[in-house]
Parts: C-alpha cells; structure tokens; sequence
C-alpha cells in the first residue's frame, strides 16, 4: 500500500501531464473547483471556447480560478478567492436594468439554505423562452453578491436574496449568458447539492443551457406552470 507522501507525488506527476482534449466535445460542463488548471491547459480551453466551443459553469465552478481573466470573463461574475471590487463589479437590478456596481467589498456570499423564486428576465431567449416567468426553485444556496468583469453578459433570471435568510436584499443573478470570442458559455448559480439538483427549474434550464452553447438554439418543449409552479413547494423530480 502506497503512503500518503507517496499518493501526493504521482498526483501532482498526474495534473501536471493532464492534457483534455476539449476538441473533442460540443460543451464542457463543470462545477470544479479546487486548484488552478496547468497553464497550457487554462490556454487550450481559451482556445476552444473563443473558437467556438460550448461551456457550462455551474455553481462553485464561479469560485474558481479568481486570477483566471478569460475564465473570469466566460462566467461574468464569481465568488470567493479572495474575489473584491478589483475582480469588477457587482451586477445590480435598478429600474428593470441591469447595472454594473464599483461599490467596494467581498466577492461571493450567501446565507441559509432554502427554497426560493426565480425570476425570468429575458423570456425571449430559448434557454427560458416556454418556461414559467416565476417558478419555485428547490433548497439551495442563494448566492449573492458576485463580482467579475461582467462584459458581454445577458441575466436571463435572478432571485431576491432575502435578509430573513443573512442574504443581500438585492436581486442576483441566477442564471447568465456570456460570449467568448466565437463561443457560447451558460453560468447557473444554482445546484449546490443533491436536492438542488433535483429541483425541476435546474433540470430543465441546465439542460437547456447545455444545448444552446452548443447549437445556439433549444428544442426541448415548454414546461407549464403547473408543473414549475412559483406558490408552495417547489417542483423536484423523483427518485
């Protein structure tokens, strides 16, 4: 049985040799995050999103890589990290429109917890076009502000993120869309556990999602309100 200084040193062998060929795929989707991507591979996936490739960040993967400018430029906004107001801004609902905030402060937070409304602001675009305006969406974190270049950036849905749960009183964004170069990249906040995941509103908008950084259009059918209700309890889907 190897030892544990032993396990460290063919991993580390191990990173530093990973070489994904992202080519090979329509849309990379990932939560990750942990240590910074080897330097060639951080300029290969730049290379494969600018050139057209799809990406789909979600959740924690907004935590990562805070010293990553193209990455921070594909998911607009993130968290943590040591993320602050000279990671860019905090994106902020005013009037109906969405706006860029230099308030100086933390990147990244969130308080209890729970169930909460989402809100549709771009009904238009095909990854919501055919979904509920609000929908209830299952026990999760509500992050909040989140801070990052946000350019060429489109919130397509946002929640309040209430005080009575240590949240920011603002309405965040929940789910984006950003270019990158030629490509196409969806970041859902959403899905920090099982039971997020389950919530029928992530299922459905991160396949969706998937789709459209993919092929630029969704041909998944409209969900009715009764099946993504925005009263009482939200939709999950079963075990």
């Amino acid at each position: 049985m190897a030892d544990a200084d032993t396990l460290k040193a063919e991993n580390k062998k191990k990173w530093a040799a990973w070489r994904p060929k992202f080519a090979d795929y329509d849309v990379v989707v990932s939560n990750y995050n942990g240590e910074p991507w080897p330097e060639e591979v951080q300029k290969a996936f730049e290379e494969y999103v600018s050139g057209g490739g799809g990406f789909v960040s979600v959740h924690a993967a907004d935590n990562a890589f805070p010293q990553w400018k193209a990455y921070n430029e594909m998911i607009a906004v993130g968290g943590w990290g040591g993320r602050n107001e000279k990671s860019g801004p905090y994106l902020r609902l005013r009037d109906g429109k969405w706006t860029k905030d230099t308030t100086p402060g933390r990147g990244g937070a969130h308080g209890s917890q729970h169930e909460f409304l989402i809100e549709i602001q771009q009904p238009d675009h095909p990854i919501v076009k055919g979904l509920p305006k609000k929908w209830m969406h299952a026990q999760d974190e509500l992050y909040d502000r989140l801070r990052g270049p946000a350019v060429n950036v489109t919130v397509l849905a946002s929640a309040f993120a209430s005080p009575d749960h240590r949240g920011s009183g603002e309405h965040e964004p929940m789910l984006m869309v950003t270019e990158y170069g030629d490509g196409r990249c969806f970041h859902t906040t959403l899905g920090h556990s099982t039971v997020s995941m389950k919530g029928r509103g992530f299922q459905e908008t991160l396949v969706r999602g998937a789709e459209w950084v993919a092929t630029g259009k969704v041909t998944f059918p409209d969900v009715p309100a009764s099946e993504l209700p925005a009263e009482g309890k939200a939709a999950v889907a079963e075990d």
